[in-house]
């Protein structure tokens, strides 16, 4: 680990219950996480879970109507952050779900944040084991529909929560 950062365990655990998605009943299924933002914490020594910052899939519909643009919404103008969002794709052939890792370093974030969110960025990384999508976004213009079907599968992708792109 580059930074000598830690992640909390309730990171691991919220990564672990997005990634199994072994929910059973209608309200458990409420319950998941849709997207979650992570934060350093103030000392700047551990990888936390930004307070506030999470949508549930129960939410979707109901209080978020668009949970992508609602995503990119809670994500900071002037400070970094790193997101897992659980993508609702659709390719020619099926249905999708799968996690996409974001690390987000806008342009106008300190240069000291863009440099020790780059350098622990492995820290959290080898947490998330199996994370097949990453994202390197440096302003909303990275966070378009296109840029993320591009991500998810390039032409293959036919929508993206929903949504045709």
């Amino acid at each position: 680990q580059a930074s000598g950062v830690q992640v909390a365990d309730e990171v691991c655990r919220i990564f672990y219950d997005m990634k199994v998605r072994k929910c059973s009943t209608p309200e458990e299924i409420k319950k998941r996480k849709k997207a979650v933002v992570f934060c350093l914490s103030p000392d700047k020594k551990c990888i936390i879970v930004e307070e506030g910052k999470e949508i549930l899939v129960g939410d979707v519909g109901v209080t978020v109507t668009d949970p992508f643009k609602h995503f990119v919404q809670m994500l900071p103008e002037k400070d970094c952050r790193y997101a897992l969002y659980d993508a609702s794709f659709e390719t020619k052939e099926s249905k999708k779900e799968e996690l996409m890792f974001f690390l987000w370093a806008p342009e106008q974030a300190p240069l000291k944040s863009k440099m020790i969110y780059a350098s622990s960025k492995d820290a959290i990384k080898k947490k998330f084991q199996g994370i097949k999508h990453e994202c390197q976004a440096n302003g909303p213009e990275d966070l378009n529909r296109a840029c993320i079907a591009e991500k998810l599968g390039g032409s293959l992708v036919v929508a993206f929560e929903g949504i045709p792109v």
